[in-house]
């Protein structure tokens, strides 16, 4: 564009329209974390952050694609919004709480993950202003790019009221206002559903469906060290459930993962059609194993094609 003989206002008004057209020369945080989140999944580091009501929730939910991210490269963390210190029929309290907290260490551990333990009462949490802020705090600091949790109509309260918090914090970690004592997020992450059975006021309905067999066992691996829930029973447990020998652990260890084998098969069988649609006829009707997810409304709303390049799906149907 030629500039000679214009008037100083048509020239800077010029050379301003120009910068604007040209967005790749901006310098500013917003462009360059903008830019950063729309390279492909496989081309980055992703950042994510699970919350799951009590220590074993996000185990259960997401062991498997926690495991397959981690072993990509990827940054994961799971967050237990409660100790879990009522989770048991015979412990209780503190004890109970460092026993569960000691538990999913150990399970990170094999996962290859990051965990953190809330020091909130198990069935006492509430959607409040302070726990709100807390949820915020903890996505900003992980640098999220994808958030997964609860649905807010699950059965129980811990479950639902983390659900909310969690759907609460979708908008407010990108508010600069907000929490300013962390810096807010340019880009807000993409928020996920775990699956649940209930149906009223509406179904889960899946928008991701992942593969997990070749970390079916390392998952199965990481629940088995959870003893207090699936070993000795939970609050519904009795005295002849705790091992009594090692002969008798390992026993109890291999009815867990026999126990949760079947169910994350059953995933698989009730997703048939869209593990099919992602993987292909040959390789989806091979699938055993199966975690499922579904896109929150809040958040950013990626493409269909990107939401399945975030998530560690492997080779698959084009």
């Amino acid at each position: 564009m030629k500039t000679r003989n214009l008037h100083p206002i048509v020239l800077l008004i010029s050379v301003i329209f120009l910068a604007a057209a040209r967005p790749e020369a901006s310098k500013s945080p917003l462009a360059s974390e903008r830019a950063a989140a729309d390279q492909p999944a496989k081309q980055r580091q992703l950042r994510i952050i699970a919350f799951g009501a009590h220590p074993d929730d996000c185990e259960i939910k997401a062991g498997g694609v926690a495991a397959m991210w981690a072993a990509q490269g990827h940054k994961v963390k799971f967050v237990s919004t409660t100790n879990g210190d009522i989770g048991h029929w015979k412990e209780a309290g503190g004890p109970l709480a460092q026993r569960r907290k000691a538990e999913v260490e150990k399970a990170a551990k094999i996962l290859g993950i990051e965990t953190e333990v809330l020091d909130i009462h198990d069935g006492e949490l509430m959607p409040t202003l302070e726990n709100r802020k807390t949820i915020v705090r903890l996505i900003r600091q992980w640098k999220a790019d994808i958030v997964l949790t609860h649905r807010p109509n699950d059965y129980h309260p811990d479950h639902r009221y983390t659900g909310i918090l969690v759907q609460d914090a979708a908008f407010m970690v990108i508010c600069p206002f907000f929490c300013p004592d962390v810096p807010h997020l340019k880009t807000n992450p993409v928020f996920m559903y775990f699956p649940d059975r209930f149906q009223k006021p509406n179904p889960f309905e899946p928008d991701v469906i992942v593969s997990i067999d070749e970390v079916i066992d390392k998952k199965l691996e990481a629940l088995v060290q959870l003893e207090s829930q699936f070993v000795e029973g939970c609050v519904s447990g009795n005295e002849s459930m705790i091992p009594k020998n090692e002969s008798e652990r390992a026993a109890a260890h291999q009815r867990v993962r026999d126990s949760f084998r079947r169910r994350f098969a059953a995933t698989a069988d009730e997703f048939r059609k869209e593990l099919i649609e992602t993987y292909g006829d040959e390789q989806g009707k091979k699938v055993r194993t199966a975690e499922a997810f579904e896109l929150c409304e809040y958040g950013r709303q990626p493409s269909h094609e990107e939401l399945k390049n975030l998530f560690p799906i492997g080779e698959r149907k084009n």
